[in-house]
């Protein structure tokens, strides 16, 4: 059983996906909760987005060729597989089928993503900069 916080309109947001991509979002949803057992997850600029402390950290969205699975500060994991997207400290994958999705890779990245975080939560207070935050 995972403490992860789960908004229901991510449930609402994979009913609406065709049954490969909701194949796809069902596998990184319960890959997420099991990685990041202490975020909080919503639909959020309209896909589903996990945070911890209010910070993005990862979500996926529908694109037109496939499921995008993206970390917030991606650019600076030095797990392989990402590819930087963006102006900020972005990266993101592209999954076509549930096959694609290398769960080992989709681990490391979330074990990244809770030690190198950059802080997009006060990115206005910061005047539009991202800074790196401490942990």
């Amino acid at each position: 059983m995972t403490d992860v916080i789960r908004d229901g309109s991510i449930d609402e947001y994979h009913a609406r996906l065709a049954p490969a991509d909701r194949e796809i979002a069902d596998l990184l949803a319960a890959e997420i909760e099991r990685g990041l057992p202490a975020a909080t997850g919503k639909v959020w600029h309209a896909h589903p987005v996990w945070f911890l402390d209010g910070n993005p950290i990862v979500g996926y969205s529908r694109l037109k060729d496939g499921m995008r699975l993206m970390f917030w500060s991606g650019q600076s994991f030095a797990a392989p597989g990402l590819e930087a997207s963006g102006s900020f400290q972005a990266a993101d994958v592209l999954f076509v089928a549930a096959d694609d999705v290398d769960t080992d890779a989709v681990a490391a990245w979330l074990a990244e993503s809770r030690a190198i975080q950059w802080d997009y939560e006060n990115i206005r207070r910061n005047r539009g900069l991202v800074k790196r935050t401490a942990f």
